[in-house]
């Protein structure tokens, strides 16, 4: 079918580097869209497939890479905006659309006669006389790999029911996470007495203000983040606010009434059962880690043991720390969840005479941006950063800025000369969305609007997406430390996506094992507390002052602190999330009444069950399980975290924030996408493979 050339997805965009017209773009034009583009893909599969010629990787691998480019540029949108822009409208088309996504995408891995062509490819790939570069072997196996993972070699009758299983499971995971995000918006905790916001710094006041105003409530709103702990509950004084905080943060979706998520989960658990099953897996654990770097669930359930059982004893300690300081501020009972962090806070500061709260106006978000994200990518790679202020913003506050290479690599790029100015090589976009708002799902997260290809001859547009809380008009915006690390964090994966340098779109930027995509993102978290980096940017908001550089190293040593703690709760949320994976195909699904009663079994057999120390998400709203894409792989965080503790030793032992060592890493590894064996990108580096002693010790969990 032919789409109408006023839609703006008719063509591709116009504007620098195929930036999205978001100007252009109404909610009406992406159905049409995304019909056309469908239709389109599957002229170009027939054609592929109708081909009379012996299948070869020009007229079959690369041909698939070239298929559905319509479709592709309208879902990158529309993906994009159905998280950070989720109207209901946009909820709604979001219901519609991805069942029929996923149909979609069956229609083309199950297609029989492209399958044969892909194996017929893949087999004289693997013959000793392939004349195919590495990266074309690579491409060639990434597709054999989805055609089979899809179920391409599955019998007819057998395919019929692995779609049904598909669409259900398309359907119940969107489901989840609307139903989550009017849960989460629900359950902000509404305050009328400023007295009982004792402890908030006045730019968290204010942000609570504005929330309140937002939702044209009067008084105060503080709104939920996505992990348990709420940042807000290491400062409130008031126990009884704290003790409220908690509660509505840890009963999301478990506790009935229109958002309850419990029968979402179990259907969920159990469609993907079925489906691994039929796959020809023992559980949907299995099927997913079969497919990244940890190879089995025997690996994974073997390194966060281990893990569980050397942070129990570190708890122990932190938790006589916590009573005692409990007793100090005049209280004899029990030591209660939302008691936690509020004391952790306090023994933190007055063990290392630091109060992280205290430290937000030394961290205000244009200069953690400018001279700290930015600034430290600019001393590793050679990158300078140009706001773009004539490219559309899809919402307020949503800014663009353009990256430039400091060395002109225009031969291995495209090809092409693409230098335009003094400054060298234009790299790509990188969209900054910082604040928070009701139509935005929780966490942080990075994604691409543009993805590099040397096919297309493309270069990157990628987004980063935080949940920093407004300010109140006129008031500066203050971040926490855990807020500036995060900053650090997603823009590790946006190096990722803007330094890709393939040919081909399917392995390009952070197409790598889910295990394996966390680890360059946590290594760029160093650079928020390297010295240089931590001076140019940790500078009062009011009076310029720098943060005192005995601040500062105790801020960094307290960095220590609190590792039992956040140990468990991690190994909480990656075995809660493996166990929920793990349930048997044809197993009776887990009652809706029962999922606490699931969740607290498969803490206690692991050792992680605490009553002091929740999950960092629990099941009702685990969205990276059931909605985000990490289902059976929250794990990879703690499995990447062993690959950066590693590399951030070979960093330190090289000589810290030095372009020669950020030149080794972007190309030996963050360039290289997909294209070469992660592990083996590791190792080129690192020079050997990795070492679990740097994570451990990282951790203190070493004897």
């Amino acid at each position: 079918m032919a789409l109408d050339e006023t839609n703006p997805f008719a063509a591709p965009s116009t504007l620098p580097f195929a930036f999205p017209p978001f100007d252009a773009v109404r909610h009406e034009h992406y159905r049409p869209a995304f019909d056309a583009g469908v239709a389109e893909q599957r002229y170009e599969v027939a054609a592929i497939t109708g081909n009379p010629d012996p299948a070869t990787f020009v007229n079959t691998i690369e041909a698939l890479e070239r298929t559905g480019t319509l479709l592709d540029r309208t879902m990158r949108v529309f993906l994009e905006l159905a998280s950070s822009m989720a109207t209901p409208e946009m909820q709604e088309l979001e219901s519609e659309l991805m069942p029929e996504l996923s149909a979609h995408r069956d229609a083309v891995l199950l297609d029989l006669d492209l399958f044969a062509r892909v194996d017929a490819v893949h087999a004289a790939a693997s013959s000793a006389g392939s004349d195919l570069s590495e990266e074309q072997r690579r491409l060639v196996e990434r597709y054999h790999t989805d055609f089979v993972r899809a179920g391409a070699g599955l019998a007819p009758a057998q395919q019929v029911r692995l779609k049904a299983l598909n669409d259900e499971i398309s359907q119940a995971t969107t489901t989840f996470g609307s139903t989550l995000l009017a849960e989460t918006n629900a359950g902000a905790l509404r305050v009328s007495d400023r007295a009982q916001l004792d402890g908030l710094s006045e730019d968290a006041i204010g942000a609570a203000a504005a929330a309140a105003k937002d939702r044209d409530l009067e008084g105060y709103v503080i709104t939920l983040s996505s992990p348990t702990i709420q940042p807000a509950i290491s400062s409130l004084r008031d126990r009884e606010m704290r003790r409220r905080l908690h509660e509505a943060s840890t009963t999301r979706g478990m506790h009935g009434g229109d958002h309850d998520t419990r029968a979402l989960v179990s259907r969920i658990a159990s469609l993907r059962a079925e489906r691994a099953g039929l796959l020809g897996y023992p559980h949907h654990a299995a099927y997913v880690v079969a497919d990244q770097t940890a190879g089995t669930t025997e690996a994974v359930t073997g390194m966060l043991d281990a893990m569980a059982a050397r942070a129990g004893a570190n708890l122990a300690g932190e938790r006589a720390r916590i009573e005692a300081a409990m007793r100090a501020d005049g209280i004899d009972g029990a030591v209660e969840p939302w008691d936690w962090a509020y004391y952790a806070a306090k023994v933190k500061a007055a063990t290392y005479d630091v109060d992280t709260a205290a430290l937000r106006p030394y961290f205000s978000l244009d200069r953690v941006l400018h001279d700290g994200v930015f600034f430290a990518a600019e001393k590793l790679y050679g990158l300078t950063f140009g706001e773009r202020l004539d490219l559309p913003a899809y919402a307020p506050d949503v800014r663009t800025y353009e990256v430039r290479d400091g060395t002109d690599r225009s031969d291995s790029t495209d090809g092409t000369d693409s230098t335009d100015g003094t400054d060298g090589t234009v790299l790509g976009l990188f969209v900054c969305d910082w604040f928070a708002r009701p139509t935005k799902r929780g966490g942080a997260w990075m994604d691409e609007f543009v993805t590099q290809s040397r096919l297309f001859d493309q270069r990157p547009v990628v987004v980063v997406c935080l949940n920093v809380p407004k300010p109140a008009e006129g008031q500066p915006a203050l971040m926490s430390v855990d807020e500036v690390r995060t900053a650090f964090h997603e823009f590790g994966h946006a190096l990722h996506g803007l330094f890709s340098d393939v040919t081909y779109p399917r392995i390009a930027g952070t197409a790598v094992p889910r295990d394996f995509v966390e680890f360059p993102s946590q290594v760029n978290e160093m650079w928020a507390w390297d010295p240089a980096v931590l001076a140019n940017y940790a500078k009062h908001h009011e009076t310029g002052e720098a943060l005192p550089q005995d601040v500062a190293d105790r801020l960094i040593a307290s960095g220590e602190a609190g590792t039992g703690f956040d140990t468990i709760a991690m190994l909480g949320a990656a075995l809660l999330d493996h166990e929920w994976h793990r349930l048997v195909p044809g197993g009776d699904p887990v009652p809706a009444d029962e999922v606490e009663a699931f969740e607290s079994a498969a803490l206690e057999r692991h050792g992680v069950r605490c009553e002091l120390v929740p999950p960092r998400y629990r099941t009702g709203y685990f969205a990276h399980a059931f909605t985000n894409g990490y289902d059976a792989g929250y794990y990879s965080y703690l499995w990447s975290e062993v690959l950066d503790a590693d590399m951030v030793g070979w960093f330190e032992e090289n000589g810290g924030l030095a372009r020669a060592n950020g030149d080794t890493f972007r190309d030996g590894l963050l360039a290289r996408g997909g294209a070469v064996d992660p592990m083996a990108a590791f190792a080129s580096i690192r020079g050997r493979e990795p070492s679990t002693q740097p994570l451990l010790r990282r951790r203190g969990l070493l004897d």
